[in-house]
């Protein structure tokens, strides 16, 4: 049997990402001798983070790489609790940064008083500050190359983001910019991204988790590509998160967040294996945000329900949620971002909404147990398919869609979609999606 192995690798001595692929009759044998390969290198720290399995036959197979030792890696200062916003210009000082460039969306952190705060808090603290408005939900690149051009020409060294995950995602784009000829091209290579201006957030939507992680999607509009990029430079220095200010946020933009931390959770819980305690740690992650965001559904200004979301939701994807788990999934996101670069007017969350029940109800065959497992731990469902039926339920009893049309997507464009969201070799570790597979998940969302 012909075999083609895909690794990824970090050696932590010099905080560096690595990826190879080994072919041939002989890859398994190689893969087992990879640690022998390392230490005779000198490389004593290297973690292997996960390993993909091709056969001739193109199935792929996912597989945890078992180390006895790893380091979970996070520096994120994380400042949590009400009437936190106004500590942001003294961590933003005592690091010695005196000029930032904030970034901020449509205006609403005017209006819940969050700006007026973070204002204050920088001017007490002698940080001087430009601002850059307007970024929008899927940020968009020509967005983030006009704020990369006003951070280099207003002498900052470093970059504020008031607001979301779109907002925070622009900042890290914006961070990583500052060092590039042209910042698309490491969403192109997928380059890890190893050197950036520092980076401070202050969260006004739990969702993404991107205020406490490596991760930045970007839209490149001209081409309809929704990419991402990832790095150690890209973790923030400090980031705020006080709950009370999500208290006015629009329903479905907390739903929107909520759906969107569970899929964040889904895409590692699916790998399966051993991993039994964050598996168990993600369980319990799920079932408090379902439970946060039924409450808050009844009381939106509820404080505790929205701290323990918020928290769940950074816990989400902060790096707790993957530990053990290889490198998760992420075809249901990439998916969505298909949908979503066609469709620049769905939000992220809505969308893997209405995908990733589709996803679960393709790829379900491939790993029963874990789907049987997800179905029972956390929707109280005799089997997978009342699993599905129940996350869909959730999803429509919180007021948002489970299908393209009730997003407003034309079906037409399913095949477009498709194309933007497939990848070479596959999409997907759970099981290898083609570009035919995806369509076939796509047309079961209708």
């Amino acid at each position: 049997m012909f075999y083609s192995i895909r690794v990824r690798y970090f050696v932590t001595d010099t905080s560096e990402l690595y990826q190879t692929t080994v072919r041939g009759a002989t890859a398994l044998q190689m893969l087992m001798s990879l640690p022998t390969f390392f230490a005779t290198h000198g490389i004593i720290t290297t973690l292997v983070i996960w390993y993909e399995i091709f056969s001739s036959g193109n199935s792929a197979l996912t597989q945890e790489v078992t180390m006895q030792n790893f380091d979970f890696f996070n520096p994120t200062k994380l400042v949590f609790g009400k009437g936190t916003t106004e500590r942001i210009g003294n961590e933003i000082s005592r690091n010695g940064h005196r000029k930032v460039l904030m970034i901020a969306g449509g205006g609403s952190i005017r209006k819940n008083g969050v700006y007026d705060q973070v204002d204050r808090s920088l001017k007490n603290a002698g940080v001087d500050h430009v601002e850059s408005w307007g970024v929008r939900p899927n940020p968009e690149l020509e967005k983030v190359r006009e704020m990369i051009a006003m951070a280099k020409d207003s002498g900052c060294d470093a970059v504020l983001s008031v607001g979301g995950g779109s907002v925070i995602d622009s900042g890290k784009s914006v961070a990583a910019g500052y060092f590039l000829d042209n910042v698309w091209d490491v969403f192109e290579s997928h380059a890890p991204i190893m050197e950036a201006l520092p980076h401070y957030t202050v969260l006004t939507i739990s969702a993404t988790g991107s205020e406490m992680n490596m991760v930045a999607v970007l839209t490149n509009e001209a081409e309809k590509k929704k990419w991402a990029i990832m790095g150690p430079a890209l973790y923030p220095l400090v980031s705020i998160v006080d709950p009370s200010v999500q208290t006015t946020l629009p329903w479905h933009q907390t739903v929107n967040g909520a759906v969107d931390a569970l899929s964040h959770i889904m895409e590692y819980y699916f790998i399966g294996g051993e991993a039994e305690t964050t598996l168990a740690v993600n369980e319990s992650l799920s079932r408090s945000i379902i439970l946060m965001t039924d409450r808050l559904r009844d009381n939106p200004t509820d404080y505790d329900c929205r701290a323990n979301l918020a928290w769940a939701a950074t816990l989400a994807f902060n790096g707790v949620s993957g530990t053990g788990l290889a490198y998760g999934d992420w075809a249901s996101h990439n998916i969505e971002h298909g949908v979503s670069a066609v469709n620049p007017e769905v939000a992220h969350g809505a969308g893997l909404g209405v995908v990733f029940p589709s996803w679960i109800g393709y790829c379900r065959d491939v790993n029963p147990p874990i789907f049987e497992r997800w179905a029972k731990n956390i929707w109280g469902a005799e089997d997978i398919d009342g699993g599905i039926a129940a996350m869909r339920s959730k999803i429509l009893s919180w007021g948002n869609p489970v299908t393209l049309g009730g997003l407003g997507v034309d079906t037409a464009l399913i095949d477009e979609m498709a194309a933007l969201a497939a990848k070479p070799g596959g999409l997907g570790s759970v099981k290898k999606l083609s570009e035919s597979d995806i369509r076939e998940i796509l047309a079961a969302s209708q």
